[in-house]
């Protein structure tokens, strides 16, 4: 049994970081948020929280050139077509 579960762990010890490896948009948002907010210095735990919020949601981070780039490779990489890429490419750019 012993035995069992170390094989198990060593199975999932070794696929873990493959799969680590593959962030979402919002994962690295959040990662480069985080960073960003370690290098500040805030008096106190409010203004860091309102920080990572507004950084979160894209507020004043990305430029309208950089959001359209962004928007597009995610609607690339989703293979999206005619209407359905233009309702994505809208909510996308609006948020």
């Amino acid at each position: 049994m012993k035995q069992l579960i170390a094989a198990l762990f060593a199975a999932v010890v070794c696929v873990a970081p493959a799969y680590g490896q593959q962030l979402t948009e919002q994962q690295k948002r959040m990662q480069q948020c985080s960073a960003d907010a370690s290098n500040k210095q805030f008096k106190n735990n409010d203004e860091r929280q309102a920080f990572m919020s507004t950084c979160l949601k894209g507020g004043g981070q990305m430029t309208q050139q950089e959001k359209m780039t962004a928007c597009n490779k995610e609607a690339g990489a989703k293979s999206l077509k005619g209407d359905d890429r233009k309702a994505f490419m809208s909510k996308c750019l609006s948020g």
